[in-house]
């Protein structure tokens, strides 16, 4: 009884609209590497992190959040990633933000980054 339970939740998981046979289920599995990326540049000190790559990955997160609940299949694994891809922009954000808050005088010395990247080359 149990086995022909468990066998017909396999199917239907198997079997479902936004099951592992379609994009709806890889997008998100794959998108869980923003993620992991994201929780690695905790370790990163805050004064080298790129405030337009995670203010684009904050943005398109909390975006895409919104298209997850609109679009037929519902998918919640992917709005679930999206929320955690746009919640990681935002610490980041946060961090740098604090950082050049907290530290004005290095901020104020510091060269744009387009001027230093135009001296190395």
């Amino acid at each position: 009884m149990v086995a022909a339970s468990y066998g017909s939740r396999f199917q239907a998981f198997m079997n479902h609209p936004a099951g592992p046979k379609t994009v709806f289920f890889w997008a998100p599995m794959m998108k869980w590497g923003l993620v992991l990326a994201g929780l690695g540049d905790l370790a990163r000190p805050a004064n080298k992190l790129s405030v337009s790559q995670n203010a684009a990955l904050a943005t398109t997160g909390m975006i895409w959040v919104r298209y997850c609940f609109v679009i037929t299949p519902v998918n919640y694994p992917l709005a679930a990633v999206n929320f955690f891809v746009g919640t990681t922009g935002l610490v980041q954000l946060a961090r740098v933000a604090y950082y050049k808050y907290t530290h004005p005088e290095e901020v104020a010395a510091a060269p744009l980054t387009t001027e230093a990247n135009n001296k190395k080359l």
